[in-house]
């Protein structure tokens, strides 16, 4: 019986410290136990916050149960240990005991305020997108430019998801993932988005920038996200508030693109635009 726990403790300790020195990456046991780091300034000090908040939970478990087991074992009845009913006061061991857990209290509250100051401050933002939620889409809105579009599920995931497509799920990249216009942001920029719905409420979230906001109707959010200057790529997420029927096909993808890129597709975007808008012109003028 002995030997047995001796042996189940050992392989449950050996695959703690196996999750513990796993390298962080996408693969990794612990990864996938834990939350994200993520790639923006915001997601690294709410991971560096989440993991001190955890050791000072693990230091303080291992404290009261060591000491726990230690007065169970050693005060045990085969050892000739006898109850004490009589109550015994000490002033002093209630004095420590209320101060010592203050100072752990307020060792977590200080930098817990600092990250969520840091998570409320949209100061020098370098762009500013409006995010309007809709049942079952988001619309994006580059202000000071005539940048605006929708963003909708991807063809192919709605096509295989309509009942008796005939479409294998699984054969489709990215499946309820996907979308026809990603919403474009530059790497190394402080980003605000300014977050409202049209309908119902809605939340718009991405967890690789470790940030969540609801879309309310007749309400405007904001956050703000820098991605790190190295980062880029494509990053997905999803609406995560329970917004009707179709809630589950209302994906998040965001291509995140270097400075140089993203004025490129920027200018782009404004010279279709600007054309667009003097065909409709020209159109308008041969029909009057």
């Amino acid at each position: 019986m002995i030997r047995t726990m001796k042996k189940t403790g050992t392989a449950f300790a050996a695959s703690v410290l196996a999750l513990l020195a796993a390298p962080a990456h996408a693969d990794s046991g612990w990864s996938l136990l834990n939350m994200p780091v993520g790639v923006t300034e915001l997601s690294k000090k709410i991971y560096g916050l989440h993991m001190m908040i955890f050791w000072w939970c693990v230091a303080i478990g291992i404290f009261v149960f060591g000491w726990m087991i230690w007065a169970i074992v050693s005060f045990r009845k085969s050892k000739g240990a006898v109850a004490n009913t009589a109550m015994v006061h000490s002033t002093k061991a209630e004095i420590i005991w209320t101060l010592i857990p203050v100072a752990i209290l307020v060792a977590m509250s200080v930098p817990s305020a600092r990250v969520l100051i840091d998570i409320e401050d949209a100061r020098n933002t370098e762009l500013t997108v409006r995010v309007t939620a809709y049942q079952w889409k988001w619309q994006y809105q580059y202000l000071g430019t005539d940048v605006s579009y929708f963003s909708t599920l991807a063809r192919e995931s709605n096509t295989a998801r309509q009942l008796q497509s005939g479409i294998d799920p699984t054969s489709v990249p990215n499946y309820l993932l996907d979308v026809d216009q990603p919403l474009v942001v530059p790497a190394g920029v402080k980003v605000r988005l300014l977050i409202t719905a049209q309908d119902v409420i809605h939340a718009w979230w991405v967890p690789d920038f470790g940030m969540k906001k609801d879309a309310i109707p007749g309400f405007v959010n904001e956050m703000w996200f820098k991605v790190d200057a190295d980062k880029t790529g494509r990053y997905r997420g999803q609406c995560a508030e329970l917004c009707g029927r179709d809630h589950g096909f209302m994906p998040i993808v965001v291509d995140v693109m270097s400075k140089d890129d993203f004025a490129a597709w920027l200018a782009a975007r404004e010279a279709a635009v600007k054309q667009a808008a003097a065909a409709a012109t020209a159109t308008t003028r041969t029909i009057s």
